[in-house]
């Protein structure tokens, strides 16, 4: 991979998904499919609080890679979040460009701290 790729691989990466918990809201969304998840089971599934999801939520909707939908279920209110097609579509391009800057990343490293299993692995000092 060369510096050109490299560079492009960066500038790829949309900071709208470039936070954990985001990665994490989209991956499970990603599975979940067409039919979304509650607000609980997105909650649950990301281990995330609830103000800290709303405000992840908030950003992921702002940039159009989320849909919200919001009814009762008998006297409940639930809450349903969809991944919209573009948003599974910007979050796959930010994945491959995420993979290949870790990729010209982990080339750069010395070979002891390279691993070809379970990478990343934790590097023991010298």
């Amino acid at each position: 991979m060369n510096k050109t790729t490299t560079r492009a691989s960066r500038e790829a990466l949309e900071s709208v998904f470039h936070a954990p918990n985001r990665i994490a809201i989209m991956s499970a969304l990603s599975l979940a499919g067409s039919k979304g998840l509650s607000f609980g089971e997105l909650k649950a599934a990301c281990g995330l609080t609830d103000g800290n999801l709303n405000n992840h939520l908030a950003t992921l909707l702002e940039a159009g890679a989320v849909h919200i939908t919001k009814e009762f279920v008998g006297a409940k209110p639930r809450t349903t979040v969809f991944p919209t097609n573009a948003g599974l579509d910007r979050f796959a391009d930010y994945l491959l460009a995420l993979e290949q800057v870790l990729q010209a990343a982990r080339a750069t490293l010395p070979a002891r701290a390279r691993r070809t299993a379970a990478w990343p692995a934790r590097v023991a000092p010298a």
